[in-house]
């Protein structure tokens, strides 16, 4: 088995009294697109400076390529930092912020000349190299901070957010770059966001984290389909909450009361986190579907439309079940010849015992 790249054993990092990291155990693969995921606040960006140097841990270990980190600073790791910020020298052209960590490093000017144009022509800037870094656009400013950290070679590339600031269509373009150049350079990349879909798109792996903590790591669909808890499920996509009880558990089969929906027997397996102290059953909206006509489903029930979110390509519901107070979520695709319902109208929900979740 090859050893992992990244390894943090008992990681602790607090400030003052407040803990920003605890118990941090990760491992994190060689050459794979890993991202650190969750709400502000949540000590991702701790954790990737951390990794970077830039934080000294409170308790716990980190290895990278199998060797401690315990007093390697930061400019002594095999890791390269791209800030949110960028940190690009305005005063510099393309080709001197490429330049630059390499010329600290004193190489010869022929080999830097030679791999400030591989970086550029990398990130998609050639003929750029002489354009002052005052010109560029946002994108083209994230560009120039990519080859500056992956002209040094390092093992590990460490992105804080770099896309937070760009638009929505630059920023999708950018995702899709970066993960085409990960590809290409083939070096583990760490990758702290917000954003759930950038997480979900890009990423081989995620850690989910909240408080401190790391609440589940998984690929994305293993995330998107099986999370481990409400609050994974909550903040992975959108998810439908009942409330549910469990009667009787018997071999491979639970048998669970649920909100609106009854008494059903579900496999074990569904209870994603483990059965005890489940009180929730989960469903993503794209999992219920409004029947129209002659069409059928495994199970069904009668629904009143609260309100209609049209986007064009879908239409997302709001309906109200019998005993439920808050309406639950079904997203639509409008297809040819389907017509999108009226705040009001009565319809039939169509669902399947085996999209739902038993969530803590």
């Amino acid at each position: 088995m090859t050893q992992p790249i990244i390894q943090l054993k008992g990681f602790d990092k607090f400030f003052g009294d407040f803990a920003a990291l605890s118990q941090v155990d990760l491992d994190i693969k060689t050459g794979e697109f890993f991202s650190l995921l969750g709400p502000s606040g949540c000590g991702k960006t701790t954790l990737l400076r951390s990794i970077a140097g830039f934080e000294i841990p409170s308790a716990g270990s980190l290895y990278i390529d199998g060797k401690t980190m315990e007093g390697v600073p930061a400019n002594k790791r095999p890791t390269n930092m791209v800030f949110q910020s960028y940190a690009i020298f305005p005063h510099m052209s393309v080709a001197e912020n490429v330049a630059y960590g390499l010329k600290a490093r004193r190489l010869p000017k022929a080999e830097i000349t030679t791999r400030v144009a591989e970086a550029i022509a990398m990130v998609g800037l050639e003929g750029f190299g002489d354009r002052a870094s005052h010109a560029l656009s946002g994108g083209q400013r994230q560009r120039v901070a990519l080859a500056r950290a992956l002209v040094l070679k390092p093992r590990v590339l460490l992105l804080d957010e770099p896309l937070s600031a760009l638009d929505k269509k630059l920023r999708e373009q950018m995702q899709s770059e970066l993960r085409r150049l990960q590809r290409a350079v083939g070096i583990t990349f760490v990758l702290v966001t917000h954003d759930q879909e950038e997480a979900l798109t890009m990423s081989d792996r995620i850690a989910v984290m909240f408080d401190g903590k790391i609440a589940q790591v998984a690929t994305p669909q293993a995330l998107y389909g099986q999370p481990c808890s409400r609050r994974v499920a909550n903040f992975i996509g959108m998810m439908n909450f009942l409330d549910a009880k469990i009667l009787s558990t018997s071999g491979d089969t639970v048998e669970v009361e649920l909100q609106s929906l009854g008494k059903l027997a579900l496999p074990l397996s569904q209870a994603t986190g483990g059965i005890e102290g489940c009180n929730f059953a989960g469903v993503r909206p794209e999992m219920l579907t409004i029947l129209t006509g002659s069409q059928t489903a495994e199970r069904e029930i009668e629904v009143v439309v609260s309100e209609v979110f049209y986007y064009g390509d879908m239409t997302y519901y709001d309906v109200r079940l019998p005993f439920k107070e808050e309406p639950i979520t079904i997203t639509m695709r409008n297809t040819a010849g389907r017509a999108v319902l009226s705040v009001g109208e009565n319809a039939r929900m169509g669902w399947s015992a085996s999209s739902l979740l038993l969530l803590k």
